[in-house]
């Protein structure tokens, strides 16, 4: 292997790192060792896609690898480089473009989560009892009983306000739990699949409205919820100060609660999906609070799903300001 590698220019090296995609996997295996399969659920490509830019990494010598079983695991070891192949890739890695870095920051989420589901299943097979537990319950009930459980946590008698409801799921989870939904959306045809969801929930109102200038009452609800929406308005701040204006602010200063994309470079959602905006940092999503008169409260990145094919979620709660009644 040595001698073959001997035989390989420079230039051809570098040839081999001419891929986006490439750069993107030694990246990821400079600080870790993974799986083709685990490469795979990071990069959202399908295995046989994987397998070849290893094969070519490989090949040139950039990258060692292992058996373990059935599995093949990667790893890029510096150390092991030659001075000008260790000298060559620093070159590459601390001078990324735009686009690599936001290749580099969705890649960390995901390999976040990979290796999180890697030590979860490390530890249920170390961890097995009689019976294995774990298969049993989820066989038995499901996977999802327990987001369902700790949702009754939140119980109580909220005016909920579904805002851009779509097709309903939000306003399916929280009519359990809350005194009223009440679920909005400009779009009738969403609004019509939201009542067939909901076809039978009691407590479920359903309101056609511009997000812009919403048909309810100020102070009128105690949360109001934007679920995966203000991405597709070009000025959130908008219905931001809608729901602002109707939020409780006594006894307890009500809440706005949204669930958005984090900031990402996925150009053409703009065209596929008609999104106004490109997803939203910590910092963005607070001056949207504020310009809408609302107190910024938290801001949490949500876990990623390994085998999610989007950008990563966000969570953020900004508060009724009690100084900045609006009517």
């Amino acid at each position: 292997m040595k001698e073959r590698l001997a035989d390989i220019s420079i230039a051809d090296r570098l040839g081999v790192l001419s891929d986006r995609t490439r750069l993107r996997v030694m990246r990821v295996l400079e600080s870790h060792e993974m799986s083709v399969g685990e490469l795979a659920k990071v990069f959202q490509s399908p295995q046989s896609t994987v397998s070849r830019h290893l094969k070519v990494l490989a090949d040139a010598g950039w990258l060692e690898r292992r058996s373990e079983g059935t599995a093949t695991y990667y790893r890029m070891v510096l150390d092991d480089l030659s001075v000008a192949e260790r000298a060559l890739w620093l070159t590459i890695r601390e001078q990324p473009s735009n686009a690599d870095r936001a290749d580099a920051v969705e890649d960390a989420r995901r390999v976040e989560a990979v290796l999180a589901e890697r030590r979860t299943d490390s530890q249920s097979y170390f961890g097995r009892v009689a019976g294995e537990w774990d298969a049993v319950r989820q066989n038995l009930f499901g996977t999802r009983f327990t987001a369902h459980a700790l949702l009754e946590l939140f119980a109580g008698p909220w005016v909920v306000a579904d805002l851009g409801c779509g097709t309903g799921n939000v306003a399916e989870l929280l009519a359990p739990i809350v005194q009223r939904v009440i679920a909005v959306d400009q779009s009738g045809p969403m609004i019509d699949a939201a009542k067939q969801r909901l076809k039978g929930v009691r407590n479920v109102d359903f309101v056609t409205s511009d997000l812009t200038a919403l048909s309810l009452k100020s102070a009128s609800v105690d949360i109001a919820v934007f679920g995966l929406v203000l991405h597709h308005v070009e000025k959130p701040e908008a219905p931001l100060r809608e729901a602002a204006r109707i939020l409780r602010r006594e006894p307890i200063p009500g809440r706005v609660l949204v669930i958005d994309m984090l900031r990402h470079e996925r150009a053409d959602y703009r065209h596929l999906m008609g999104h106004k905006h490109l997803g939203f940092s910590k910092e963005e999503i607070n001056q949207h609070f504020v310009s809408a008169g609302l107190e910024p409260m938290s801001f949490r990145e949500l876990p990623v799903e390994p085998d999610s094919r989007g950008p990563g979620l966000f969570v953020a709660v900004g508060l009724a300001d009690k100084q900045n009644k609006r009517k």
